[in-house]
């Protein structure tokens, strides 16, 4: 059998280190670059370590940025008075795409007693400073339809409640144990219309 080159070999493990990444996808890719301009694979390398050093976490809504608060956050003309709480990010695109306007708050996983996850491990607690001073009327549940999203979204909903503030949860326009990242904006606008008391 043929020795792979050790330079080959590390890429394609580190390719493979990546979600949704399998092992001839990481092949594919690492003889892609292998074949590619050198120029290719240093804007590869550069935009990826440009993305690790100037991206921030904000410290509002916990979205990823540039500038801490994120643009979102302090965008005036978005609607304040509702938060929509989601599990990552790439939701934070999606919700955009369907045009949604107000605000976000960026769990950045779920509550999921299997893989150790509890309430703490995630941005819940920080959600609350958020609804203090009255000015937020409505929080959004908008974690995905699994059994781990709804068990956050109800772990939020009885933290919120007390509160007085109105907690919705997304419709179920979004097919069960999806991810808000795939799917379209219709659905997602039909869903984000369609949200009912929690």
């Amino acid at each position: 059998m043929a020795q792979v080159p050790k330079s080959v070999q590390s890429l394609i493990e580190a390719f493979e280190r990546l979600p949704g990444i399998g092992p001839k996808t990481a092949q594919r890719l690492t003889y892609y670059l292998l074949h590619a301009p050198i120029e290719e694979a240093k804007a590869l390398a550069d935009a990826a370590l440009g993305m690790k050093e100037k991206t921030k976490i904000c410290s509002i809504c916990f979205n990823i940025g540039e500038v801490d608060p994120c643009q979102i956050c302090s965008d005036s003309s978005r609607d304040q008075s509702t938060i929509a709480v989601v599990e990552n990010p790439l939701d934070v695109l999606a919700l955009e795409k369907a045009n949604f306007k107000a605000l976000y708050h960026v769990l950045h996983g779920v509550i999921s007693p299997l893989e150790n996850i509890g309430p703490s491990e995630i941005h819940i607690r920080e959600l609350l400073p958020r609804l203090k001073d009255g000015s937020v009327k409505e929080i959004i549940l908008a974690t995905n339809p699994t059994m781990e999203g709804e068990a956050t979204a109800m772990y939020i909903q009885r933290l919120i409640s007390p509160l007085g503030v109105k907690v919705t949860r997304i419709a179920r326009g979004l097919p069960v144990g999806s991810d808000l990242e795939y799917a379209d904006e219709t659905t997602l606008s039909r869903a984000l219309e369609g949200r009912k008391e929690y």
